[in-house]
């Protein structure tokens, strides 16, 4: 498994997070009405959520809802937070850019002026909505079409000197040999950045689990996570209340912890760095727990 010598450390906002010494907990931060989690805080039957101003942008109880989740996060040892706007679920309604920025800018801002110390990352694939989220306090971006040729998010984190987290996607999930593909499809999207002009060492990777995949593809992925090791780069499993493991367990979101923990043991494992959660105390007891056995 290669150290904190092979992958160093990257900043992200307040905090430099040191590749190898142990794995990170970014916990989610749904500001959408129709998270396939149910966690979405404009989401009616979330916990603690409102609907949604006619603008579409949170009520101010549903900015506070986000802070007292965030806060919450935090506590139980998050060690970074994820905003995103606009569902990624199959089926999802499409979000324009106006909406996006109602949805997640009062909420980054809000949630940045609450806890300065935490670092923030914006879930997004827009470019207007990425910038104004850097303006408002986050520190880095997530883009979940990270290896599409259009590399406007890149320049983006190369211009602000922000990392980036480049995620595997496809439209359809057609592939001759899948582990191959992903890491050559990732390993373009590393170049494009590079030569965007962001540094290595601010680049993730996540292999995107559950996205351009059928079940049968996610577990392969799962199975051969230790492959991504050879792009040199940390890797962000995201894997959490995903449709594949209540495909297996017959079970609906909120019932989906036990198999989140299998995967981000297994992750560990396998040599990933950050996961991607919902349930954040429940991952950190587990990631600890597992770097003890894993790491040493």
């Amino acid at each position: 498994m290669s150290g904190p010598a092979t992958l160093g450390e990257t900043r992200i906002g307040p905090r430099v997070f040191r590749w190898g010494t142990r794995t990170y907990v970014m916990g989610i931060l749904n500001v959408t009405p129709d998270s396939f989690s149910g966690d979405g805080l404009l989401s009616a039957g979330a916990e603690g959520a409102a609907v949604a101003d006619k603008d579409g942008s949170p009520a101010a109880d549903g900015v506070a809802a986000a802070v007292a989740q965030a806060r919450a996060m935090a506590a139980e040892g998050a060690d970074l937070l994820d905003v995103g706007g606009e569902s990624t679920r199959p089926g999802h309604a499409p979000v324009d850019a106006d909406e996006e920025l109602r949805r997640v800018i009062p909420v980054v801002r809000a949630v940045r002026d609450a806890l300065p110390d935490m670092p923030l990352t914006i879930d997004t694939t827009k470019h207007p909505v990425a910038k104004a989220a850097l303006d408002a306090g986050a520190d880095a971006i997530n883009d979940v079409w990270g290896v599409s040729e259009d590399d406007a998010l890149s320049r983006l984190a190369a211009e602000r000197r922000v990392p980036i987290v480049l995620m595997h996607n496809r439209a359809e999930p057609r592939y001759n040999d899948l582990m191959p593909e992903i890491l050559a499809d990732l390993q373009r999207a590393i170049d494009r950045a590079i030569a965007a002009g962001v540094p290595a060492a601010a680049i993730l990777v996540d292999p995107g689990f559950g996205f351009g995949k059928t079940p049968e593809q996610n577990l392969v992925l799962l199975r051969e996570l230790g492959t991504l090791r050879h792009l040199g780069r940390p890797i962000l499993l995201g894997a959490s209340r995903k449709s594949t493991l209540g495909m297996i367990l017959d079970l609906p979101p909120g019932e989906r912890v036990e198999a989140t923990l299998a995967t981000t043991v297994l992750g560990i494992a396998a040599g990933v760095d950050l996961v991607r959660v919902h349930d954040v105390r429940a991952n950190v007891r587990a990631a600890r727990i597992a770097d003890a056995v894993v790491r040493g």
